[in-house]
Order: structure tokens, then sequence, then C-alpha cells
């Protein structure tokens, strides 16, 4: 696979990391309580989000890259009460789900492709 892939595949997910992080750490105008559940949503999505284009890009590139993913959503949980947010363990399951979710879906896409180019 060309190295093209997995530089995308990794880029996409500093890209995406960054973008998680800003908006997880950004002080929180409401109390956690006005986000309601919609804010287990976000965390699914940003983490399913994270994870597809690695598993669909650089599939390899999992065995590193689901660990990393799951200190980083653990790591984001410990920070958060230090910026006005709360630290929730329901939030760190959400992200766990959005990274099985998005690895999953992502490695359907890439078998899709390599059946595709057969």
């Amino acid at each position: 696979m060309p190295v093209s892939r997995r530089r995308a595949a990794y880029g996409s997910a500093v890209v995406l990391a960054t973008i998680i992080a800003v908006l997880t750490l950004l002080p929180q105008a409401l109390p956690s309580s006005a986000s309601g559940r919609i804010d287990k949503v976000y965390h699914f999505i940003a983490f399913a989000g994270l994870m597809l284009p690695v598993a669909a890009l650089w599939p390899k590139g999992l065995v590193w890259m689901i660990p990393a993913a799951l200190l980083f959503g653990t790591g984001i949980e410990i920070i958060q009460p230090f910026v006005n947010r709360s630290r929730e363990l329901v939030d760190f399951m959400a992200n766990g789900a959005g990274i099985f979710v998005g690895s999953t879906f992502g490695l359907i896409g890439y078998r899709l492709q390599i059946q595709r180019m057969r």
C-alpha cells in the first residue's frame, strides 16, 4: 500500500484529534446537566470519526491507534474538570464505543476497497 495512504490516515488522525481536543477542552458555558445526553453522542461521533480514516486507509495503524485513542480519551476526561467541564465515566464509554464502531466501519470500507480492486 502506498505511503501516501498511511500519511493520509495519520494526518487525518492528527487533525481530528486536535479538533476533538479543542472542542472537548473549551470551557463549557452551560452546566453539564443542561447539555444532557447529547454530549455522549458528540463523544461517540468524534471518536468514531477519529478512527474511521485510519481503519479505512491504513488498518495496520489500528494496532497502536486504538490504545492511543483510548489514552487520549482518558486524558481528556482527566483534564476536563480543570476547564469547567465534568469528568464522566459515561463519556469515556462513549469514546470507546465510537472507537470500536469507527474502526469497524473503516475496516469494512477497507475490505470493500480491496474487493473492488481484484
